[in-house]
């Protein structure tokens, strides 16, 4: 890691790392949702008798099926890179493989806490609730996939995304920063250090007049 560290800055490599899993997931969501719409195909009358569920008779949201499947793709990549981005802030604070475990459990118990806030904010437009979850940026991107359900308007979706990516950067760069403080002992205060010991080992070596 010290190699590398030294060819690539650390929040390139973090950023890449981000978007290497990224593309797993939705390598994995692709795959899954081919083959429930091949089952679909197949036997969809059958299915919709079965269980009452019926595509067709879904409500059509606010800003139309295509760029309603659109933000929703969106926005799940923003809330995964939001999410892994935290969790890779919070593997470069930790020393070892406890710690990790120590310092995860909130963030997991978080991602619970922001997607029922997300949900809660539903059946409250417009409310100072909706407004702070959309805000926070680790709830954001549900809340907003729930506006659009709602309200066509399309602004406000730009300036939350903008506002969702500032936060990715935001975390990758302290996560970059905390990793090399931490964990590889370098940065601004470790050169400081060094430099401090140098002097005072050169003026230990001085000779007497």
């Amino acid at each position: 890691i010290e190699i590398l560290a030294a060819a690539i800055p650390m929040d390139a490599v973090f950023t890449g790392k981000l978007f290497a899993m990224l593309g797993v997931s939705f390598v994995g969501i692709a795959v899954w949702g081919g083959a429930a719409w091949g089952l679909w195909a197949l036997g969809g009358d059958g299915i919709t008798q079965a269980t009452g569920f019926d595509l067709t008779r879904l409500p059509a949201p606010a800003v139309g099926w295509p760029l309603f499947i659109a933000l929703g793709v969106v926005y799940f990549a923003m809330a995964y890179l939001l999410l892994g981005a935290l969790f890779l802030t919070i593997g470069a604070m930790a020393n070892t493989v406890r710690e990790v475990q120590t310092l995860s459990m909130p963030v997991t118990m978080m991602q619970l806490m922001v997607f029922f806030l997300a949900a809660y904010t539903i059946n409250h437009p417009g409310s100072g609730m909706e407004m702070a979850a959309i805000a926070f940026p680790l709830s954001s991107p549900f809340a907003m996939l729930a506006r659009a359900a709602m309200e066509p308007a399309l602004w406000t979706h730009a300036l939350a995304l903008a506002w969702q990516a500032l936060a990715v950067l935001a975390l990758v760069k302290g996560g970059s920063l905390l990793f090399r403080k931490r964990v590889m002992k370098s940065g601004g205060a470790g050169r400081v250090k060094k430099a401090w010991f140098t002097r005072r080992a050169k003026g230990t070596l001085e000779p007497a007049e």
